[in-house]
């Protein structure tokens, strides 16, 4: 891990990475007279929830038909949108995550690649997941793997384990990034195969969590998907997680419940969830107050999980 000493205060965070021969991207640490970077992917999304005071995931799933009407027709409508999207949320999140197939299936893979290069640019402590859902075998999951961390170089990505646990390995051995694994999603469908119950008695999606914070989790950088419309099932996860972080969609356009979100799956620190939003918080509306009214809807889910997380930590009711 590179370390470069702190001699005397740079111009510019880029004179200072340029002069230690540090590439820029990585949330940076401070050691009393030292810098190391890059955080892990861990690291990093635990100090964002420390130091930024909030849990929300603003997930980047634009939409050309929800998009103003003066974007649409612009050169890189996505990007455009995006930035100032970021913008407007940045105060109010925790990470973002934008999903892949949003701009794969419109031919603009270039627009995701230079949304997390202006993240990067513009807040390196934020982490940046990359929504791919990826799960295959052998060399096939080793590409995978490089696209998301070298080509995207997102800090951490989705994956689906239904394949095994060997599927999971290309990923896992980038022990600086994260790699969210899909445990109990947020559709309904989901129940065809993930409650299925096992020998044990239990559903197939606790065998799920518990072999991810066991023996999946060798390089200890391994976190789960549960979503909010199954908080009974979020809490038992909770349960065999330990203190694992969560990424948790379904709030919102899916009808999760905040609260019973919160109560189900925060951690004895009062922390531990990735609460994501996604057109709740991008498209709060399709106007010209399209930024403003992003962070108008991100800066409310902020609010509204500080005030439950408080009444919860203080053993309060609703």
């Amino acid at each position: 891990m590179p370390v470069a000493e702190w001699q005397s205060q740079p111009e510019s965070i880029d004179d200072f990475l340029a002069g230690a021969g540090l590439e820029k991207g990585g949330a940076l640490c401070r050691l009393g007279s030292f810098i190391i970077t890059p955080m892990d992917f861990i690291s990093k999304l635990e100090n964002a929830w420390s130091e930024r005071q909030t849990m929300v995931c603003v997930g980047l799933d634009p939409r050309m038909d929800r998009l103003p009407a003066s974007l649409r027709g612009a050169p890189d409508p996505f990007f455009a949108f995006n930035r100032r999207v970021i913008e407007s949320t940045l105060p109010h999140a925790c990470a973002y995550k934008p999903q892949i197939a949003c701009y794969a299936g419109e031919d603009r893979l270039d627009e995701l690649r230079r949304t997390l290069e202006f993240l990067k640019e513009r807040a390196p402590e934020v982490p940046l997941i990359l929504d791919a859902k990826r799960g295959d075998i052998g060399s096939t999951a080793e590409q995978y793997a490089r696209e998301a961390f070298e080509v995207y170089k997102a800090d951490a990505v989705t994956v689906n384990p239904y394949m095994g646990g060997d599927t999971l390995a290309p990923f896992t051995d980038w022990p600086d990034r994260g790699v969210i694994v899909l445990c109990r999603t947020s559709n309904p469908g989901s129940a065809d195969l993930q409650n299925l119950i096992l020998e044990s008695g239990e559903p197939l999606y606790l065998e799920v969590a518990r072999k991810a914070f066991g023996e999946w989790n060798e390089k200890g950088n391994l976190c789960l998907v549960t979503g909010a419309t199954y908080p009974g099932d979020l809490a038992k996860i909770r349960q065999v997680a330990g203190k694992m972080p969560l990424l948790v969609p379904g709030i919102g356009a899916q009808g999760g419940d905040l609260e019973a979100t919160l109560r189900a799956g925060l951690r004895p620190d009062g922390w531990g969830l990735l609460i994501n939003s996604s057109r709740g918080i991008i498209h709060a509306a399709s106007g010209e107050d399209f930024a403003e009214a992003a962070g108008e809807a991100a800066r409310g889910l902020k609010e509204a999980c500080s005030r439950l997380r408080a009444v919860i930590m203080a053993g309060g009711g609703a």
